[in-house]
Formats: structure tokens, C-alpha cells, sequence
């Protein structure tokens, strides 16, 4: 990877330093999505091309919806080994986070470093006093991190098919005036 070190192979050091996204880390960022992605997650199939999470990520940087604290990297050996973004979103006409995409190396997944990013992501976003964070996800892995299937707390997917998979996470933000439809960032109605 561009400027840091090569993560196809176990770091010296395995804790992340979690930071904040500077536009000098896009394209390694691109680069680790495009092979964090590279097999389907859906189909579990390998993806001809670029996936479409690098050109949605790079929609990301450059939307109005883009919140720089919350474009969050994880640098281990002065390489980028995972990273994740939020942008703004709504449920209704109420602000709200929209959660994704979220990748780490291939080489480095299953060793924390999503979690801590998920963790440091919620984190950030309680200290700003959101009212809590939409994902489209596995339901077998994001409720140990406290994501609920979003109809539960009144918040619709943008998509009805998307059932329990599209979730939310209640900050302390939360209010009783939080229910509608959610929607995403403006890239995310391009895909």
C-alpha cells in the first residue's frame, strides 16, 4: 500500500491507532476497499472490476453529506489497515448517521480492528450528540455491537426488502420524535 507498510503480512504491532480520515490517506483507503470487497458479500463470489464500494466511497469524500470526525481510519505500522465512514443522513426530517462502507485488510480481518472502528465510530458520534446510526448489515454480527433491526425502534429501511438486515444503532441522542423512513447520503441513491 502507498505510503505505509505492507499489510499483506502480520504487523508488529496488533492494536490500531483509530484517526480521523485525511484526504492524503484516500487512496490508500481506495485501495484497501477494493480488496477488502474484492469477494462479494452478498454472493460470496469474487467481484469483476473495481467494487462498488471504492467509487461509492469516493462519491463519499466529496458529498455535501460527508462529515470529516467520522471518516475514521486504522493505521497499524504506519500503514492504513482498516477504515470506516458515516455520513449524513435522515430518518424523516430528522438528522441521523448513516453507516458504511466499513473494510479492513483482508489479511487483518477477524483481529478487532472492525470492532474497534464500529466502537470508536459510535463513540464519536454519541460525543456529537447524534441520534444514533443506520447500517445495511449481517444481523447475526452487528447486534454485538448494540444494532437493533431498525422497524423495531419505528425507523423504515429505504428499500422494504431489506428487513432485519438494515439496523440502527440508539445513541444517548435518541429521542421519541425519531421514526420514518431513513435515508442515506446522496451517493447511495446512485447504487
Amino acid at each position: 500500500m502507498a505510503g505505509g507498510t505492507d499489510l499483506e503480512t502480520l504487523p508488529e504491532s496488533p492494536y490500531p491507532m483509530l484517526r480521523s480520515e485525511q484526504p492524503r490517506d484516500r487512496a490508500e483507503i481506495l485501495e484497501l476497499t477494493a480488496k477488502a470487497f474484492s469477494i462479494s458479500p452478498v454472493t460470496g463470489q469474487a467481484v469483476e472490476g473495481a467494487p462498488i464500494e471504492v467509487g461509492l466511497l469516493r462519491e463519499l469524500f466529496d458529498c455535501e453529506e460527508y462529515i470529516p470526525e467520522l471518516s475514521i481510519v486504522a493505521e497499524i505500522d504506519g500503514g492504513i489497515a482498516g477504515h470506516v465512514i458515516s455520513t449524513r443522513g435522515w430518518v424523516g426530517d430528522e438528522p441521523f448517521l448513516g453507516l458504511g462502507p466499513i473494510g479492513v485488510a483482508p489479511a487483518l480481518q477477524r483481529r478487532g480492528i472492525g470492532s474497534a472502528l464500529l466502537k470508536e465510530t459510535a463513540a464519536r458520534a454519541a460525543a456529537a450528540g447524534e441520534p444514533g446510526i443506520a447500517l445495511l448489515g449481517s444481523p447475526g454480527y452487528y447486534p454485538r455491537f448494540g444494532y437493533v433491526p431498525a422497524v423495531s425502534l419505528g425507523v423504515q429501511p429505504p428499500e422494504a426488502g431489506w428487513g432485519d438486515h438494515f439496523q440502527v444503532l440508539a445513541l444517548p441522542g435518541w429521542h421519541d420524535g425519531v421514526s420514518g423512513t431513513f435515508r442515506f447520503a446522496t451517493p447511495f441513491e446512485r447504487l
